[in-house]
């Protein structure tokens, strides 16, 4: 993978963190010059990432860490990569079907993949039962002054 620039970060699985990775992401990724849509498609997704660590990772266990990976490619793309160590998930399928959710008592809306799919132009995830769960997204990134030009596809 040939990687124009990257930036790792680790944080515990704490809701305070979560403002913070999506700035942080936001802001590294501000180096592609993207348009405003296209940042506030990256904050959401990254956001939805993040908090499905935070929610369900280390549920009924102390928390742990979230890592996060931010790599800028060629031509504008932007990777990034959200992993935890936490529970895993038994069936990724059933958790990336829409409004699927672990936790239905806590009113969740089970809409965190897909919202991740829907803002990112690819959506992986793998998780290993009892150990983990990594999402990679990957997000073309149009120049602001290709918008400002209507030259935005």
């Amino acid at each position: 993978m040939n990687t124009l620039n990257e930036l790792k970060c680790t944080f515990p699985a704490r809701s305070e963190n979560e403002s913070f990775a999506r700035t942080m992401v936001c802001a590294f990724a501000s180096q592609l010059d993207p348009t405003v849509e296209d940042l506030a498609d990256l904050r959401t997704a990254v956001s939805e990432a993040v908090t499905n660590s935070i929610v369900h990772a280390y549920r009924g266990r102390e928390p742990g860490l979230i890592a996060v990976t931010v790599r800028l490619l060629p031509e504008g793309v932007i990777y990034i990569r959200i992993a935890d160590k936490g529970c895993g998930i038994a069936d990724i399928a059933q958790a990336m079907t829409p409004l699927y959710s672990s936790a239905p008592a806590e009113e969740r809306a089970g809409l965190g993949f897909t919202v991740m799919q829907s803002f990112t132009d690819k959506l992986t995830v793998t998780s290993r039962f009892g150990h983990g769960t990594t999402v990679t997204m990957r997000k073309k990134m149009q120049h602001g002054t290709e918008q400002a030009t209507g030259s935005r596809g």
